[in-house]
């Protein structure tokens, strides 16, 4: 089993930046591609980003391409995503996911095996 816990959310105006946090536990950290979703209200869950096991490939949604940063430290069992230049349309909850039976993501929520319980962010006009 894998925990995985999002922190990072909160209230910012647009043009602002936060910085969400993924951490795991529970299984090798490095086995795991880990995902960013989010799930904007009355929307279907989206893919935001995702990291490979070794952090080599990464992947963006046309929406956070040049905008958002993933990361990942193996040492610290953490998936970073630092999301600048936030718009009111990046409204949702967050969440990251992790996924064991592949070296990178995915973007269809289906193929990850492990949910975060999410974080809330909120990008005011």
């Amino acid at each position: 089993q894998v925990q995985l816990v999002e922190s990072g959310g909160g209230l910012v105006q647009t043009g602002g930046s936060l910085r969400l946090s993924c951490t795991a536990s529970g299984r090798s950290f490095s086995n795991l591609a880990i995902g960013w979703f989010r799930q904007p209200p009355g929307k279907e869950r989206e893919i935001v980003a995702y990291i490979s096991r070794g952090g080599g490939t990464t992947y963006y949604t046309d929406s956070a391409n040049g905008r958002f940063t993933i990361s990942r430290d193996n040492a610290k069992t953490t998936v970073d995503l630092q999301m600048n230049t936030l718009k009111p349309d990046d409204t949702a909850v967050y969440y990251c996911a992790a996924r064991e039976s592949d070296f990178i993501g995915s973007t269809n929520p289906r193929e990850y095996d492990y949910w975060g319980q999410g974080t809330q962010v909120t990008v005011s006009s």
